[in-house]
């Protein structure tokens, strides 16, 4: 059965936000019934200090809300002083991952490099980063932020790592109407992305944008549980709201109605 969850960082509208610490999150996750939630190393913590993260973990114990993955950085491409600025951050990030009982960190990787230099480094990054998770029992997570099928696939091929899996962003393919306001891109086809890599994803990111009339509009999610039903999908779809000045009405209800909205495709 696919789980329902939500992501513990968004950019939503609330000024000031009406979720701004992952306790809050935990809460309305819990207030909304949810199976899992998802956190952002760099946004939602009070703190690093291992009793706060303690209690973090404690409390989503006892909201039955286990942690399905902290976000850290990746796009791996740059100078060599930045790829290592974004290796240090992302092994730090394995520790309170470990800490907190999240089996997997989740890393994005941006565009393919244009170069084939450049596409070998990125591997190399990811290769040791997975390398470095394995020594802690734990998975990482390439995000497509943009990406191509195509890209996806490459990189989970050339890197050959086991304990590196797929998180399958619904809303940040290259040419997503994310990236142009709502307004696909006629040329490029996100939906047949989505078919290509849906085998391959151990969990997705579902991404909310407007859902004002109770239903996501730059998104077809009929379609998108149709390819996750048709590859046996069986992981967990974490709300992800991304629809800053878009819906008239506040983030929590944005929530709200994404939740309703997705647990009816689910069940159908």
């Amino acid at each position: 059965m696919i789980k329902l969850g939500m992501y513990g960082s968004y950019f939503g509208k609330d000024d000031p936000k009406t979720l701004p610490y992952v306790e809050d999150v935990i809460d309305f996750a819990y207030e909304l019934k949810l199976d899992v939630v998802d956190f952002r190393a760099d946004v939602g913590f009070r703190s690093q200090d291992l009793d706060y993260l303690r209690a973090i973990k404690i409390k989503c114990l006892k909201a039955g809300l286990p942690i399905g993955y902290l976000a850290t950085g990746g796009h791996f491409v740059g100078t060599e002083d930045e790829l290592q600025e974004k290796m240090v951050r992302c092994k730090a990030d394995l520790d309170t991952a470990v800490f907190l009982g999240a089996p997997m960190v989740r890393s994005f990787c941006g565009p393919t490099p244009e170069t084939d230099e450049g596409q070998a480094r990125e591997v190399e990054c990811f290769q040791e980063l997975c390398d470095a998770a394995a020594e802690k029992g734990i998975i990482v997570g390439v995000q497509n932020h943009p990406c191509t099928g195509d890209g996806i696939l490459q990189l989970l091929r050339e890197t050959d790592r086991e304990n590196f899996t797929f998180i399958l962003d619904t809303g940040q393919w290259v040419g997503s109407p994310s990236r142009t306001q709502g307004v696909p891109d006629p040329d490029i086809d996100t939906y047949e992305f989505m078919e290509q890599t849906a085998a391959y994803a151990s969990y997705v990111r579902a991404k909310v944008y407007k859902v004002d009339s109770g239903r996501e509009e730059w998104l077809d999610y009929e379609r998108i549980v149709k390819i996750l039903k048709a590859a046996n999908f069986n992981g967990c779809m974490s709300i992800t709201f991304e629809g800053k000045d878009v819906n008239e009405c506040d983030d929590k209800e944005t929530f709200r109605r994404a939740a309703k909205y997705l647990r009816e495709l689910l069940a159908a």
